[in-house]
């Protein structure tokens, strides 16, 4: 007979704050001047449900984030479109001693693209936008006098479409454009800090790397362009757009575009970490200090619609859910969700990073500090996995974090018959059963570190 402990449902009411913005487009990256609007919102607690079944499950998840030195990580479990399972393991902030809590916001670098995919195809829900639409030149979305310097004239080709999949003409064969912002500012002959205009505009005075829509090469460049393109035609910034036609009409209200330097960190958003050996660099906006890059050195403000993403582990699952074309209440069409999981061959699917033929599909995430995998898969399982720290593998860390829970998730044979998106459910609890999950492959590798020392 299955023994199941429960302490009390915990739901505390915490006041976050909204950054505003006026209506007014984010072209400059400020951290000076802002409103904030409240407002309040309900979070699960790691002592809402406390499982017998499911100990040697988290003690699986622990093992895994001590063997490779994170400090604390976010699971959020979806089976069958109903929250069956949300903890924190490690610390949200180590030197404070908090411990990671499923309503912590974190950081979800690009897995933010998918987020942006989805507003994109509201927008053409809405007839506002077109996937074939041209985006520069004198026809296109972006056809204002600061867009019109590019030197190659196959620029006027490229398409919304080609910006999402990767094709529209950029590699990052002489590095991330997001990532050289002393380099641009340079070349530029412009001061610290950069906008994504200056980038933008830094970037067409350059040949294209390839003819748009020839092939694709996955860049973050490309989903900076969208978030300008998003901002002309709803005339709004991207990150109200998001919030207003994305996340608010699905219950998210805990979704932000990250602040660069530690002290400016959202109330309940984590503490970033990377190796113990990372060197301090510049400061993104040219202030005379030395900076992790998780702490000021990249700038994760402009990113945006890259990789720019602050989000609950919880959140995103729900988010997750609301494109998923077997879910009962999505925000988008089954048309535009098809759309988004099309595989043509030679190119990524829009916003997802692989789709696999039997229908799951993958979005994964990583830079300094951070780490995400979000996973839909074909038995109605969904899960998200967050961490606040970046091993040495960079972006190959998501791929051991799916063989890990793949491997784990193998060995629940049920989940919890209740829906933390409704904590009352938690009452009436029993459980059900659950198919196999996918797998992705990937070579091992198996560090250890010690963090007692990073500060």
């Amino acid at each position: 007979m299955i023994r199941k402990i429960f302490t009390p449902i915990l739901v505390t009411f915490f006041i976050l704050f909204d950054i505003t913005f006026n209506n007014s487009l984010r072209s400059h990256p400020s951290e000076e001047k802002f409103d904030f609007t409240p407002f309040s919102n309900e979070y699960l607690s790691n002592d809402i449900l406390i499982e017998e079944d499911l100990m040697w499950f988290e003690r699986s998840i622990n093992r895994f984030i001590r063997s490779w030195g994170v400090a604390g990580a976010s699971v959020a479990i979806a089976h069958e479109g109903k929250l069956v399972y949300a903890k924190g393991f490690g610390y949200a902030d180590v030197e404070n001693e908090i411990e990671m809590q499923p309503y912590h916001l974190l950081r979800v670098a690009s897995v933010s693209k998918l987020i942006t995919a989805a507003a994109v195809m509201k927008l053409v829900e809405d007839g506002k936008l077109g996937l074939n639409q041209k985006v520069f030149g004198e026809d296109g979305v972006l056809n204002n006098p600061l867009f019109r310097g590019y030197i190659d004239e196959r620029v006027e080709e490229i398409t919304v479409k080609q910006l999402l999949n990767h094709s529209a003409g950029w590699t990052t064969r002489w590095g991330d454009h997001l990532f050289m912002n002393q380099s641009i500012a340079r070349q530029l002959n412009k001061e610290l800090p950069l906008g994504k205009d200056d980038i933008i505009e830094f970037t067409l005075g350059k040949r294209l790397h390839f003819t748009p829509g020839a092939r694709c090469s996955y860049n973050n460049f490309g989903y900076l362009i969208l978030e300008s393109v998003i901002e002309r035609v709803a005339k709004t910034s991207y990150e109200s757009y998001v919030k207003r036609n994305i996340f608010n009409p699905i219950g998210v209200f805990d979704a932000f575009i990250a602040h660069n330097h530690d002290s400016l960190r959202y109330p309940l958003e984590v503490r970033y970490y990377e190796v113990p050996e990372a060197e301090l660099v510049p400061s993104f906006d040219g202030q005379a200090m030395q900076v992790l890059k998780s702490r000021g050195g990249n700038d994760i403000r402009t990113l945006g619609a890259a990789g720019g993403w602050v989000i609950s582990s919880v959140s995103l699952a729900k988010f997750l859910l609301s494109i998923d074309l077997y879910s009962k209440e999505t925000i988008l069409s089954k048309k535009s969700i098809r759309e988004l999981t099309n595989n043509e061959p030679g190119f990524h699917p829009l916003g997802w990073r692989w789709v696999s033929r039997s229908g799951a599909k993958w979005r994964t995430g990583s830079f300094a500090g951070t780490s995400a995998l979000a996973i839909s898969q074909s038995n109605g399982l969904t899960y998200v996995f967050i961490t606040n720290t970046s091993p040495w593998v960079g972006a190959r860390f998501p791929y051991e974090v799916n063989r890990m829970m793949a491997r784990t998730l193998r060995g629940v044979d049920s989940w919890p018959s209740i829906n933390l998106f409704n904590p009352n459910s938690i009452n009436n609890q029993n459980f059900v059963e659950v198919g196999e999950g996918d797998e992705m492959t990937q070579e091992e590798w198996k560090p250890s570190w010690d963090f007692s020392n990073l500060v």
